[in-house]
């Protein structure tokens, strides 16, 4: 089995519903976002999905989150906008973009700092 995975990021602000504590304020992170798709075959010239075409799917979806206040985006208007929804959320979206190709999408990890990640993998 093969693995491939890219990077991307984007700037965003959020706030967290029902959280006591400082993270309920009105707060940004540069967050950073891997993309790791799975295929079991190689294609006719030996790669699982292409780099470039698999980081412009990325970075189609984040774009729609880059520089926003994440609560007032729709996929978040009736869910917390924590590294974990955001990874489900980017995993979601790129399930659908990504239909119809022979590469499974495998997981999203989402980090908000250097030390702090979540990952969604179905």
């Amino acid at each position: 089995m093969f693995e491939v995975s890219v990077t991307a990021g984007f700037a965003a602000a959020h706030t967290l519903r029902f959280y006591k504590g400082k993270c309920e304020r009105l707060h940004g992170h540069n967050w950073k976002v891997e993309v790791t798709l799975q295929g079991g075959e190689l294609d006719k010239i030996g790669v699982v999905y292409d780099f470039t075409e698999l980081k412009k799917v990325l970075n189609g979806v984040i774009e729609e989150l880059d520089h926003r206040n994440l609560n007032d985006v729709t996929g978040f208007k009736n869910i917390n906008p924590t590294s974990e929804n955001i990874a489900r959320y980017i995993y979601m979206r790129m399930k659908h973009d990504l239909a119809g190709t022979s590469a499974k999408l495998l997981k999203v990890k989402v980090w908000e700092s250097d030390t702090s990640a979540a990952a969604y993998r179905p």
